[in-house]
């Protein structure tokens, strides 16, 4: 009774069955796990993980690049990222890393799986065991779940098939299908009875795991698939999409019971239900989480799209609110963004904004921003301009775009007093 009346007084603005949003982020909300208390984790592009007691957020900072999905193993917070790495939180030690992307967490307590673009999965014990690492898919690997047992590991990769590990050895049991196209989801029954998977090409089945045979299938005409999540009650599955819709499946019946349009514009990146069930927390290309109670989906206030150019902006300022400005912002300082402030760019030596934390590879380049050096830096690519860089991989290879690019930067980034 102390406890749940403990979380009640922590959480007065995020009562259950209420609309609400999570707001603080600085880019796209790209997972959400929910605490045995009933906090939420969320990961994002802005390289950072949010630990909320109700609206009020302890950030984590320590990743070098985008952070991809967040799980609670027991009470242990763990995080994925671009940069490779697994962290446990709030310390931030590093718990393992992949020879790539990090791209997705499963946990149990005492375990952490992960799934990575190098083509492995790792098994991570919190106990400091030695870890493992399991080999057998062909390319990267985009999805990992425990069985409810804890004793086999689902994976999907890019190499479309699904996968079945023994936990307890490492190795792999067998190939369960091979589905042609990337498979990006894995969510099993609370029971073991069916797994469904979301993929690429935007098929949604539900097959059972022993024989790979096909037991549903919801495709429609919507990919890829990006997130799902099953309720806790086991009798909802959430499936989100890259065309922004929700599609909520009742796992008795197998029928659609809910499909609505969830952003305005772009995919569901995540999805987590509440752990009354009561909710259903998302995130999309907007910077805050948003949560609908299920029963009122229809009626739900859309995720924002980001800013948008205005309808008379030049090609300059079109480039950057398209390109850059979900990275960057034009004021004095970075907020919580995935990269540094633009302001005061030209003449300024490369990782030195004092409110970023740089890579290393930035940090020692010597690099100075002239409109020379950012063109290069588009033309070559920043991976190529700055090895090591965690600047995402973009190049605006047309000249005249750089050009109107690097004009409307000009303008826009001056300090106010030489404008």
């Amino acid at each position: 009774m102390r406890l749940a009346a403990l979380i009640l007084a922590l959480w007065p603005s995020l009562a259950a069955a209420d609309f609400f949003t999570l707001k603080g982020h600085g880019g796209p909300v790209t997972g959400i796990a929910v605490a045995p208390d009933e906090r939420i984790a969320t990961a994002s592009f802005d390289t950072s993980v949010g630990l909320w007691t109700g609206d009020d957020p302890r950030w984590f900072d320590g990743h070098e690049a985008a952070v991809t999905d967040v799980v609670f193993a027991g009470g242990t917070l763990v995080s994925a990222s671009d940069d490779f790495t697994l962290r446990l939180w709030p310390e931030g030690t590093v718990l393992g890393r992949h020879g790539g992307k990090v791209a997705a967490l499963a946990a149990i307590p005492g375990l952490v799986a992960s799934a990575s673009w190098d083509g492995t999965v790792g098994l991570w014990p919190l106990d400091g065991r030695a870890p493992k690492r399991l080999h057998g898919h062909e390319d990267g690997v985009n999805t990992v779940a425990f069985s409810p047992d804890g004793r086999r590991l689902w994976s999907g990769g890019k190499d479309g098939t699904l996968r079945e590990w023994d936990v307890a050895t490492g190795a792999q049991r067998r190939v369960i299908l091979r589905h042609g196209f990337g498979i990006n989801r894995i969510v099993p029954a609370r029971d073991g009875r069916w797994l469904a998977y979301g993929a690429v090409d935007g098929v949604t089945r539900v097959i059972d795991p022993e024989t790979g045979a096909l037991l549903h299938d919801f495709t429609l005409d919507r990919r890829p698939i990006l997130a799902m999540a099953l309720a806790p009650d086991g009798r909802r599955l959430a499936v989100g999409d890259g065309q922004g819709y929700i599609m909520v499946l009742d796992t008795e019946t197998w029928r659609i019971v809910r499909d609505f349009r969830a952003t305005l514009k772009g995919p569901v990146w995540a999805l987590a239900y509440s752990r009354d069930g009561r909710n259903l927390h998302a995130g999309g290309l907007d910077s805050a989480m948003y949560s609908w109670p299920v029963d009122e989906l229809a009626e739900a206030p859309k995720m924002v799209t980001p800013a948008r150019a205005s309808a008379t902006a030049d090609n300059g300022e079109r480039i950057f609110v398209g390109r850059c400005s979900i990275c960057h912002t034009l004021t004095p300082d970075s907020g919580r963004r995935a990269g540094p402030t633009l302001h005061g760019l030209f003449g300024r030596r490369a990782g030195t904004v004092a409110d970023y934390r740089y890579s290393v590879a930035v940090a020692r380049s010597g690099i100075v921003w002239t409109e020379e050096s950012v063109s290069a830096l588009f033309d070559e690519g920043p991976d190529s301009y700055i090895p090591g860089t965690k600047m995402p991989t973009q190049r605006i290879t047309n000249p005249a775009d750089r050009a109107d690019l690097i004009a409307y930067l000009r303008r826009a980034t001056a300090p106010t007093e030489d404008r």
